[in-house]
Order: C-alpha cells, then sequence, then structure tokens
C-alpha cells in the first residue's frame, strides 16, 4: 500500500519496515556541559523513583500538589500511568547492578497493571500508556506476550476512527480531535507494520493529514482542538480545551505537534509529515528564542505564570528527533543546538528539583491544566518522563 508524497510526487510506502535511523550532522558534538548536568538529574530521578515505589506502592500520580504526588486529586482524564513505567526503564538503564535489578522489577511490576486497559476504547491516549511502558519492556525482553498487547492496543485505538471527517476523535466525543493524538497514532503504525495490516496503515495516515490540514496553520502554529459535525465530518472550527484561546497556540500541544508528525514521518517516509513537524518546529523555536521554557500559551497576555516546563520537556525530545532525519545540515544544528539548550535550562537550578530537594517530582513549573487549575505550576508524570527520554536519546 502506498501514499502520494505531494511536495515531488513520488510513492511512498504507508508504513516502513524500519524506521528512519537519526543521523546527526558530521561532527555535530553536544555542549560538553549536559552529560554533568544529565548525572545530576538522573541522581535525582532514581532516588524520587525509589521513594515513589516504596512510599506509595502500586499507585499511579499524575502531578504534585504542594510539591508532593497527589493521589486524591481530579483528573480530567485518565493517560498517564505508562510514564511511571517508563521513568522505572529509563531509571534502569542508567542504573548498575543490583540497583538495576530493582528497577527493572520495578518497571515489570507497573507495567503489568495497565494490561487491562490494551481494550479501552474509550480514550485516546493508548499510545501514551503503552508505548513509554510496553514498548520499552518489549525492547529489552523481545517477548512475543508483550507485542501482542502492543498490536492489541493499537487495534482497539483504531476502532475509534470516524469514516466521516477522516479522523481518530478525543475522548470528549466524536466531534472532537485534538493534537495530543499525533502523540499516540504511531501505535497504530507499529501494529500495521508489525502485522500487514494495510488497513490499519490507511486510519494513520488518513488521521495524520486530517489534522496536518485542519490543525496547523500556516505559520506553523497547532490549534489544539478541532470540531467536526459527527454525522458528515465537516470541519466546522478550532477550539482549545488548554490554551488561552482557540486562535492561539497552547505550547503542550505545539511540542505535540513537532515531535508527533517528526515520529509518524519516521514510520511511513512520507514528506508531507516531515514538513509539518518542521513548521511546528521552526515556530517553536521563534517562540522561544528569548526564553526557553515557554508559558501555558503565547497568546496569554502577561501570563500569571512564565513556565510551562513539560511542553519544553516533549519540545527537546522533538526537536533532537528531527534534528536526526532533515537533510538540511544547518537546520539539524538548529534543531539539535535548541534540544540541547533546553535540556541545559531544564536541568538547571531554576528548574530540576535536585536529589536532596523534599518535592516528590523531578522538573518544576510544569503544569497540568491551567484551565481547570490542575497541577498547575507544579510537577507531572510526562514532564519528568520526556526529560528523562530526551537526556537518554541526545546522550545515548
Amino acid at each position: 500500500m502506498v501514499t502520494t508524497d505531494a511536495s515531488d510526487g513520488e510513492q511512498r510506502p504507508s508504513v516502513l519496515a524500519d524506521l528512519l535511523p537519526l543521523v546527526l550532522p558530521e561532527g555535530y558534538q553536544v555542549d560538553p556541559r549536559l552529560a554533568p548536568a544529565a548525572q545530576r538529574a538522573w541522581s535525582s530521578a532514581r532516588r524520587k523513583l525509589y521513594a515513589l515505589v516504596t512510599d506509595h506502592p502500586d499507585q499511579f500520580p499524575m502531578y504534585t500538589t504542594g510539591g508532593r504526588w497527589d493521589f486524591e486529586g481530579e483528573a480530567w482524564t485518565n493517560w498517564c500511568e505508562g510514564f511511571l513505567g517508563g521513568q522505572l526503564w529509563l531509571a534502569a538503564a542508567h542504573s548498575s547492578g543490583g540497583y538495576a535489578d530493582w528497577y527493572r522489577s520495578a518497571a515489570e511490576r507497573y507495567c503489568a497493571q495497565l494490561l487491562p486497559r490494551r481494550t479501552d476504547d474509550t480514550v485516546h491516549d493508548l499510545g501514551f500508556l503503552f508505548w513509554s511502558s510496553y514498548y520499552r519492556w518489549y525492547a529489552v525482553t523481545g517477548e512475543e506476550a508483550l507485542r501482542e498487547v502492543l498490536i492489541t492496543a493499537r487495534r482497539t485505538m483504531a476502532s475509534r476512527f470516524r469514516s466521516a471527517g477522516g479522523y481518530l476523535p478525543s475522548f470528549r466525543g466524536p466531534e472532537s480531535l485534538f493534537i495530543d493524538i499525533m502523540m499516540n497514532v504511531h501505535l497504530v503504525y507499529y501494529a500495521a507494520a508489525q502485522t500487514g495490516d494495510a488497513e490499519l496503515a490507511d486510519v494513520a495516515s488518513r488521521h495524520c493529514l486530517t489534522t496536518r490540514r485542519y490543525l496547523v496553520r500556516g505559520d506553523g502554529s497547532a490549534a489544539h482542538e478541532g470540531i467536526f459535525d459527527p454525522g458528515t465530518g465537516e470541519f466546522l472550527r478550532q477550539s482549545t480545551q488548554q490554551g488561552y484561546r482557540a486562535d492561539g497556540s497552547w505550547a503542550r500541544g505545539q511540542a505535540w505537534a513537532l515531535h508527533g508528525f517528526g515520529t509518524v514521518y519516521r514510520f511511513t517516509g512520507d514528506r508531507r509529515f516531515l514538513q509539518t513537524a518542521c513548521g511546528c518546529a521552526d515556530f517553536w523555536l521563534e517562540r522561544t528564542r528569548d526564553a526557553l521554557v515557554p508559558p501555558n500559551d503565547w497568546s496569554e497576555p502577561q501570563p500569571a505564570r512564565p513556565h510551562e516546563s513539560s511542553a519544553a520537556a516533549a519540545a527537546a525530545a522533538g526537536l533532537w528527533q528531527l534534528a536526526g532525519l532533515v537533510q538540511d545540515h544547518s537546520r539539524a544544528r538548529a534543531y539539535a543546538d535548541h534540544a540541547v539548550s533546553t535540556l541545559l535550562e531544564l536541568t538547571g537550578p531554576d528548574f530540576l528539583s535536585p536529589r536532596e530537594d523534599d518535592r516528590d517530582g523531578l522538573l518544576k513549573h510544569a503544569s497540568y491544566h491551567e484551565a481547570k487549575g490542575l497541577g498547575v505550576d507544579e510537577s507531572v508524570m510526562w514532564g519528568d518522563y520526556f526529560l528523562l527520554d530526551a537526556l537518554d536519546q541526545v546522550l545515548a
């Protein structure tokens, strides 16, 4: 099965046999200050994860309140459990001896508890749940049963597809499309590649093209939500649930866009997705030239909280990926340099909670949902995860 690349007319496969590799410009050197900063981050992360697992066994927090993991707080939707298992897998990879064994055992235990959600068709976040957790588990062990869990979860996600409109709807309802889903849809591509299911690949590609058309604007900014007529599939308007206004750019959604479109390009080789990812990345670089860590939404005048660090962490991971995908060396260096600069900022004293700090989370000044007042200017599980994920990639 093939799709047409609108940029050059070539025919390209909907799913590649292997992910496109990341190739940085020859001779590129990461700022040497990042390695010791990363070591401080890993040390703090290991201690905080150990405390979470031992003090609150088998619980999955989403955000902190007053610096402490909040196990009773309200959740807009339940999408974060995979990030704890993912952090534990990363901690195991950055530990040695018996310590590595302990983190791996904890990672397996927390991942196993997600198993029932592989058939949860009420949410759009199965990628967040299973890629960060089960895929890392499968990558370590190669166990067939883990691969089958991933495939089942992807098929569950694909079952939500709406032919009228050509998109995977958000949990809010059949009329709603979120930019967040770009960080989940690559799992449908994964299942298609593993099973040879062309229909799954078509679902994923149609969703990505719909998102590209209606949520990404000409300047590279991304809307959080698109509203469709659920009967006819007609696009009605852009909207937002977490940004300042519908025509603004919610920073975390912008990070999801640049990271997500880059990832689906790695799965497909379709240059339309790379072009979109670069447009979103260029918008990010323009908006973060003076302040590497953005506010919740750049459209908000004089925001009360100047930083949303989880968006910066996700963007750093996505920019590093793009640096290894684009062929223009100057652009690749710009993306790589910005990713590294962002990580240096996030691992500095303004944002990293050090090992000896009594805060439960790793990354300070993140927010879950500012409009609802949930986990605002706190630590969040995905912020900690993407910080560690980005450090792991850059210093691999």
